[in-house]
């Protein structure tokens, strides 16, 4: 499903203004160390599985929810990656809505199902050597973040703080 019935109705009130919005996306591994990827609908670009957390929704259950709708994997979510969100993380969708995502990055393990993309919102769905990340057409937040996480996938990576307290009058 490309967005919730909840986030539905508030963009019917809001239109296209900005938006922050908390979401969660996997990092799942086959057993070759290889990452899943999915080609997105919105610029066919190429990303984790996730997607917005729903009200009174965990990251973790949305993170399960949204893996499950995108590809079909059933998965567990086994260690937080890191909270991640800033300018590479506004995505303007076709229709105009803009959305500047705050995502929680979770390894997970797959548990079963058939990989498979929705044909919706994800048009294809593949493991990727680590090697062959960067070298894919990425979504910037992707493209920002992706890279880093899998090639360190044994620890937690946290990017550099760009924030400084404003200067003393």
């Amino acid at each position: 499903m490309a967005i919730s019935e909840w986030l539905r109705e508030v963009r019917a009130r809001a239109g296209s203004v900005l938006m922050v919005v908390p979401s969660a996306a996997a990092l799942v591994y086959d057993d070759a160390g290889r990452v899943l990827l999915v080609r997105h609908s919105n610029g066919g670009v190429w990303l984790a599985p996730g997607g917005a957390v729903d009200p009174d929704e965990s990251p973790q259950d949305a993170v399960v929810r949204e893996v499950w709708e995108e590809t079909g994997l059933l998965v567990e979510p086994v260690r937080l990656c890191g909270v991640f969100g800033g300018p590479d993380f506004r995505v303007r969708y076709a229709n105009g809505d803009e959305v500047a995502y705050v995502m929680s990055a979770f390894e997970c393990r797959r548990l079963g199902g058939d990989l498979r993309p929705d044909g919706e919102e994800t048009l294809d769905a593949r493991f990727v050597a680590p090697s062959d990340v960067a070298s894919l057409p990425l979504s910037r937040w992707a493209k920002a973040l992706l890279p880093d996480l899998v090639r360190r996938r044994t620890g937690t990576w946290i990017p550099p703080v760009a924030w400084r307290p404003p200067a003393s009058p």
